[in-house]
Parts: C-alpha cells; structure tokens; sequence
C-alpha cells in the first residue's frame, strides 16, 4: 500500500494543557510553536506513525512572568531543554472514530510512554483542493514523572500546582502530495 504523508495545519491547530491552581481552580496553557508530522498506509490512521515537537520557549499561560517561570529550571529549563518530544508508538481503535494513540513523551531528559484518547473528526477537502484530516486528543499525565518537580505548599494544606496535567489538542493535517 502506498504511503501517505501528513503535515500539520498550524492556522487550525492547538495544543494546551490544564493544571489545577490552588487545588480550586484550572490554569490553563498552550505552546504557540509546535508542529506534527505523520505517515499512514493510505488513508488509514490505525497505521500511523507520529511525530511531535513542541518548542518551550513557545509556552504561554497569558502572564508572562508565569511562563518565564515555566521556562526556568524550576520547570522546562529551556535553555536546556528547548523541545518537547512525542513519537508514536502504536494506535488502537476503540470505535468508529475512536481510537488510543501510544508513544513516548521526552520532557527535558525524561522519555516515559504515554497514551492520548482520539476522536477522529474525518476527512474532507478544503475549497483550494486541500485534502484534511481532522483530530481531538485528550490525555493527563503526572508532571513529576517528567522532572516537573516544582511546588509549594499551601496554608491551608494541599500544594499550589497539581502533579496531573490534562493535555489537549485540535489537530488538522494536511495530505501531501505523493
């Protein structure tokens, strides 16, 4: 079967993640610079084969002195460590649009397996002729697990960030040109 490959859409992309604040509320973020590549046997997404990157220094929470924060080494030491890094490892269907996609997250010098719930949204063409596929993924990882160790702990008990992080993303892909 041929190969098919797949190139982000930035403009009707994101990437964010949820964090619980205080143990009372969620903050949320995004990294603006990221970007995903795939391979599939033709149009079937049980077999693809993912990569993506994420540049930290892209992180943006919308307080600049809270993302700088994030980019020392109390969190992702940019400097460092500039990308984030995720490659697939298997996909798992679990319905008609549904599926579990299994890889491998790197987050500073950290590679731990992850799995990300999918909900394929289709495919369809765009009015200039493009062929898209659309995905939302959702998932949570532990931010300890990854080096993310930074907290405080709050008077009243509880610490000020949650160790889960739910992730979250909209991702378009646009088919190459054989």
């Amino acid at each position: 079967m041929t190969t098919t490959k797949w190139a982000l859409d930035p403009t009707h992309s994101e990437i964010g993640f949820r964090v619980r604040h205080m143990m009372i509320t969620n903050v949320s973020g995004s990294f603006q610079s990221f970007n995903v590549q795939a391979s599939t046997n033709g149009n079937d997404f049980t077999t693809a084969k993912i990569e993506f990157t994420a540049d930290v220094s892209s992180i943006n929470t919308n307080n600049p002195d809270r993302d700088n924060h994030l980019k020392s080494g109390d969190f992702f030491n940019a400097d460092k460590y500039p990308q984030l890094k995720f490659t697939s490892t298997k996909v798992e269907k679990k319905g008609d649009d549904n599926f579990v996609v299994h890889g491998n997250l790197t987050v500073k010098d950290v590679t731990k397996p992850v799995k990300l719930d999918v909900e394929f949204g289709g495919i369809g063409k765009d009015p200039w002729g493009n062929e898209k596929a659309g995905f939302t993924l959702s998932g949570k990882i532990n931010r300890t697990e990854f080096g993310l160790n930074w907290n405080a702990a709050l008077e009243t008990g509880g610490v000020l960030v949650s160790e889960d992080v739910k992730l979250y993303a909209e991702i378009q892909l646009v088919k190459q040109a054989s």
